[in-house]
């Protein structure tokens, strides 16, 4: 065991890591041990404006009081059941997030993945109980570029090499058509087998790639027409982060599958939910899909202080008004190497023109060393996501510093 109070490098920690874990991550190169809001310090004592909030999962800001309260007391008292038993927590929960979006029903999960799978087997259930697909014969429409995890299935859809490469043999059942292309989409539901459309309002894995306006709202028709049910992945876009509740909300489209996670703990704690109506949801019995942790008393004590935070401390507002003025004073700063800003609310890209044989990666090092953290997440793109409790002040402060990182390299 580390006697904590002894003083470590960073250095060490890294070692720590490259040694005893897995190498399914390159991580820049910093060691955080704490974080207040908008703010994250490493082992030295160094500050950094966080503009990646844990891929979104701490869009309330990190260690937000009442989140950390809510999950405390629950913690002192009960934290797992199972689903074996009844517990007063979840249906509390139950009640409170479907009244929140607007279901009849909700199923809890953990992580992003886990939710995601959930909604595929939902959709599956659904074409064969109700929608009256053969055995076996459904189909679901995704998209390019998409990023919905890392499963054997969730690969399966995947259009990127280095997702896929080398972990055949995939999942069947799906049909790729490009992002943001109506008439491709059009064209996959003319097969009578598709069940379900499994869309990111914005893909953000592929680089914070904003569709065009009324593309959610015109497939959700579509999908409708055909019966085919529109399925939202909003493990990223939720939860305020786009300057509304859901990124749907935008084109006033409410998925018939929601999905959720991420900052629906504020970061505490893996959290994640499927919501739809009854039609949907209760084509599964008990016994056929289920979770050890889901559903937990202490998820369930957690996810509802992070709502409200959400809704109280009006987020979702402070996102609109704060992706505004961010995307301006981007748009401001004069670089070779800055060839476009695009996103919407607190979900933002930069792309970034290589020069002199720097690109994104090495952008995002002279952040760090001038005090704000992000990560590229392709070779040319960098995605800034601050916590959603981020002030006027604050946004001008961490332009400056991307300014100036920019400038270091003229």
């Amino acid at each position: 065991m580390i006697d904590t109070t002894e003083k470590y490098t960073s250095q060490y920690f890294v070692e720590k890591e490259e040694h005893f874990g897995a190498h399914n991550y390159h991580p820049l190169p910093v060691v955080l041990n704490k974080g207040e809001g908008v703010f994250v310090w490493d082992v030295e004592g160094k500050r950094y404006y966080d503009f990646l909030s844990a891929y979104s999962a701490v869009n309330q800001g990190h260690c937000h009081p009442k989140i950390l309260k809510a999950m405390l007391e629950q913690a002192s008292k009960l934290t797992l059941t199972s689903r074996a038993f009844f517990n007063d927590r979840l249906g509390v929960y139950e009640e409170f997030i479907t009244k929140f979006f607007g279901y009849d029903k909700v199923l809890p999960m953990n992580s992003g993945a886990e939710a995601d799978e959930t909604a595929l087997k939902l959709c599956r259930r659904w074409a064969y109980d109700v929608k009256g697909i053969a055995k076996d014969q459904a189909k679901i429409v995704i998209c390019n570029n998409n990023f919905h995890g890392r499963t054997i299935t969730l690969i399966s859809m995947s259009t990127d090499p280095d997702s896929y490469n080398g972990f055949g043999p995939f999942t069947p059942g799906f049909i790729k058509i490009p992002y943001n292309d109506l008439p491709a989409l059009e064209n996959a539901l003319q097969d009578a087998n598709v069940a379900g459309f499994l869309v990111e309002p914005i893909q953000g894995e592929a680089g914070v790639f904003v569709p065009d306006e009324g593309y959610l709202s015109k497939a959700y028709k579509l999908c409708k027409e055909k019966n085919v049910l529109f399925i939202a992945d909003e493990v990223q876009t939720g939860i305020a982060r786009t300057g509304k509740l859901l990124a749907c909300d935008h084109e006033n489209v409410h998925p018939d599958i929601l999905i959720l996670g991420k900052a629906l703990s504020g970061g505490f704690y893996p959290i994640s939910a499927v919501l739809a109506n009854n039609d949907i949801m209760l084509t599964i019995k008990p016994g056929e899909h289920g979770s050890t942790f889901g559903g937990n008393p202490l998820a369930a004590s957690i996810a509802i202080a992070a709502l409200e935070v959400i809704r109280d401390e009006k987020l979702a507002e402070n996102a609109e008004k704060m992706g505004n003025l961010f995307r301006q004073e981007l748009r401001n700063i004069k670089s070779d190497m800055l060839e476009l800003v695009r996103g919407k609310g607190l979900l933002n890209a930069i792309i970034i023109k290589p020069k002199n044989g720097k690109e994104a990666w090495d952008v995002c090092l002279k952040m760090k060393d001038n005090g704000l953290i992000a990560k590229p997440t392709h070779t040319h793109i960098i995605r800034f996501a601050p916590p959603l409790v981020i002030n006027e002040q604050q946004i001008h402060e961490a332009v400056a510093i991307i300014k100036k990182s920019l400038s270091e390299f003229e």
